[in-house]
């Protein structure tokens, strides 16, 4: 098995993929376009959720990328030996090409054969899927392992919680799949110890996904037009497992992460199980802090959506700083470590160095603020008690208020004589949980991950919009910041300076209500992103697109970068009605819009 660095098994592993046909393409932005089921990109599939439904890909149908993601629903698991928010998920796609024997034959490839990966083959495990009343067991995948060799003892057929993927949202492109893992050496947990357990002997490292059907809003399984392979290994694991560590934070994508907060705390990373934790929180995020701050369509902290959730890590990562003795206003240090670590291969970090170190410290400062209130919050507290116990609300109050952590609660508590009511915390915080979810739900329910034609039309709406907005405005610097889209309504984020008069915001409309009143022909073209910018499209030109984009042109009106979908005509449309315009955050306006169908 060879030994391999992060940026190694990058090389290779695109070296790999391209050497079968596939064409490499960027990493999409953490900030999903157009997808409102989610606040980030979870997943190397989310980006490409148009092509699994049938859009044609400018880069064809064999596709091989290194994806950027970020999932924060264990963020409270995070200082453990596995738990990240931010990871980078090595992907290949088949876009109605290949299917299920090639994909399992290059999975195999690529982690047994020497001059790939060279995993010894007895090491590896799989598991397939059961079958259900959705679909049927998956004896293809199970015999072609078989085929490649595999000893059908290490193979396991598995119900559909454990061995299918998707869709993102309530609806979409979905399937059954096959999972492959390493088995780490560790003793087996009991007799009923197999791949899918999770006492940690078996470590999942790559996941072939075959989508071949489409959830619809009634919750029926519909065979797909054409079928796609959605491959995942989290680089992260892989790379653990390759340098023989236990820990994703003991490879050489922290080496200089950890370094950094060593050399400003002046502790060592291992010393006790207290100081590892703290460390690995502050490393990983910081990390993704980082990640969210240089992307191409950068988040700032905030009390809402992506913002929120930066702000909570970025003060999480503080208040471990602080138990580790780094200095105030040095945290800056920790991300540019993380630039030096990634910055050849994600090149926006580079570019936003000097942004990233600025927001991180005006961060600082505000949550230097909030901790001297919730101090005083505390003190308050503390007088009123009679009993010497902090009820579970009040601790959870200084939680979800000022940002104290329940462990710093407790310490806090035991300095002054207190005890915490923990499991009243614990009921506390569930009930915020609960109705988060639900909340989120709600808002961002439906999306263009669904590809109905209500979010296909409000997505269509959005080009005209901003055509609309730069030409009223008299500034072609207005450029997309940020679109949320439900079924019911789109919500577009823009640069521009000030709030849009009525008289402005009545203009817009009228632009996008001649355009829908013309019933011109929405066009698609393939090209260059030269011939992109020569035809005067609209794109985020920073980024890095592939040899070949899709152009949406609306004649007369609109001509913008996109992957789509949209409706054949602007008469589809229906009426273009403003509801809201409002500030999102600094240089950042926001407008809520619908269509009306009359």
């Amino acid at each position: 098995m060879r030994a391999l660095t992060s940026k190694e098994l990058r090389e290779l592993y695109l070296d790999f993929f391209r050497s079968k046909g596939h064409a490499v393409i960027e990493s999409a932005s953490l900030i999903p376009e157009n997808d409102p089921t989610v606040l980030f990109t979870t997943a190397g599939m989310h980006p490409l959720v148009p092509y699994l439904m049938g859009e044609k890909h400018p880069e064809g149908v064999r596709l091989v990328d290194v994806q950027k993601c970020l999932r924060t629903g264990d963020i409270d698991e995070v200082g453990d030996a596995s738990h990240c928010t931010f990871f980078e998920m090595l992907g290949n796609w088949s876009l109605g090409d290949y299917f299920k024997k090639e994909s399992i034959a290059f999975s195999w490839e690529f982690l047994t054969d020497e001059r790939w990966l060279g995993i010894d083959p007895d090491r590896l495990y799989f598991t397939c899927f059961a079958g259900d009343g959705d679909a049927p067991r998956d004896t293809v995948a199970h015999d072609r392992w078989v085929e490649m060799g595999v000893d059908p003892s290490h193979i396991v057929y598995l119900p559909k919680k454990n061995n299918w993927w998707g869709p993102a949202g309530q609806t979409g492109p979905c399937g059954p799949d096959t999972e492959i893992f390493y088995d780490t050496g560790r003793p087996a947990c009991g007799p009923d110890c197999k791949a899918g357990c999770e006492c940690g002997k078996y470590l999942e490292i790559w996941n072939n996904v075959f989508m071949e059907y489409n959830k619809v809003a009634d919750g029926v399984f519909e065979p797909l037009r054409q079928k796609n392979v959605d491959t995942g290994m989290g680089l992260d694991r892989t790379v653990a497992t390759l340098q023989g560590v236990e820990s994703v934070y003991d490879t050489d994508a922290f080496t200089g992460i950890l370094a950094a907060i060593a050399r400003l705390s002046g502790r060592r990373y291992g010393d006790d199980a207290g100081t590892t934790r703290a460390f690995r929180i502050v490393a990983d995020h910081i990390r993704s802090a980082t990640f969210l701050l240089g992307d191409r369509r950068p988040v700032t902290p905030s009390n809402v959506d992506q913002g929120y959730i930066l702000r909570r890590l970025i003060r999480r990562a503080i208040r471990y700083a602080m138990q580790l003795g780094i200095p105030e206003g040095t945290l800056h240090e920790v991300a540019e470590a993380v630039v030096d670590q990634y910055g050849d291969f994600y090149h926006e970090l580079a570019e936003s160095r000097s942004t990233i170190v600025s927001e991180l410290n005006k961060e600082e400062m505000r949550f230097a603020s909030a901790l001297k209130k919730g101090m005083r919050e505390f003190d308050r507290l503390r007088e009123r008690l009679t009993d010497g116990r902090i009820d579970g609300p009040s601790a959870f109050h200084l939680y979800d208020t000022f940002g104290f952590p329940i462990e710093f609660t407790k310490e806090l508590a035991a300095e002054n004589g207190l005890t915490v009511d923990e499991a009243g915390f614990a009921a506390a915080f569930r009930a915020h949980q609960e109705k988060s979810h639900a909340g989120a739900e709600q808002r961002f329910k439906g999306g263009l991950a669904d590809n109905t034609e209500a979010t296909t039309a409000l997505h269509t709406a959005t080009h005209l919009l901003q055509a609309g907005l730069r030409k009223v405005l008299e500034d072609n610097t207005v450029s997309q910041r940020g679109s949320n889209i439900t079924a019911e309504r789109l919500r577009f984020d823009f640069s521009f300076p000030r709030k849009v008069t009525p008289e402005e915001l009545r203009r817009v409309e009228a632009f996008v209500n001649e355009a829908i009143a013309a019933d011109v022909p929405v066009q698609c073209e393939e090209m260059t992103v030269e011939q992109a910018k020569a035809a005067g499209a609209i794109g985020l030109f920073e980024s890095r697109y592939g040899a070949k984009v899709k152009v949406y042109t609306v004649p007369g009106y609109s001509k913008e970068i996109c992957g789509g979908p949209h409706v054949q005509h602007t008469g589809e449309l229906g009426r273009f009605v403003i509801k809201k315009e409002e500030a999102s955050s600094a240089g950042v306006r926001r407008i809520k819009a619908v269509l009306i169908h009359e």
